[in-house]
């Protein structure tokens, strides 16, 4: 059985190497749903339902390897047991409390521009749905980046 620092140290490096990809793939379906709906053009099942599902797919994904992370990481429910609220410097509370929350709120807006789209038959909205809810996720998500531990 592998010793628990090998465990953790490999959700991590999943939890960060994964965060490329799926940034890449919800980056690349709002730009796709913004040149859509700026082009008015149709909503097509063999491109743009992929792009939105694999961005979806990819998201959730990343999101259940960081809950497991929040969990055995001693940077997640750890420090917040360990140190409490009031303990913590703004760089302990970026990892424990406002990134795992940030990036929740902003998985459940893309999901909800998911689930909007489905209910639309014009590509024109579709695409707004999509090129909405999964821009704000977007954005919230690169809010809350620890970007000088991720570089």
């Amino acid at each position: 059985m592998e010793e628990p620092g090998l465990a953790y140290q490999w959700v991590l490096q999943l939890h960060s190497y994964l965060a490329y990809v799926a940034l890449a793939v919800l980056f690349l379906a709002v730009a796709n749903a913004i040149i859509g709906l700026v082009s008015n053009k149709m909503f097509l099942p063999q491109k743009d339902f992929r792009i939105s599902l694999f961005a979806l797919i990819l998201c959730h994904l990343q999101l259940l390897v960081g809950l497991i992370l929040f969990f055995v990481s001693p940077s997640g429910l750890n420090a917040i047991q360990s140190l409490g609220m009031g303990g913590m410097n703004s760089a302990a509370r970026l990892l424990a409390v406002e990134h795992p929350f940030i990036n929740i709120i902003a998985l459940v807006l893309i999901t909800i521009g998911w689930s909007r789209h489905k209910k639309f038959m014009e590509g024109n909205k579709k695409f707004k749905s999509i090129a909405i809810f999964y821009g704000l996720g977007l954005v919230l998500i690169l809010s809350r980046i620890p970007w000088s531990q991720w570089f």
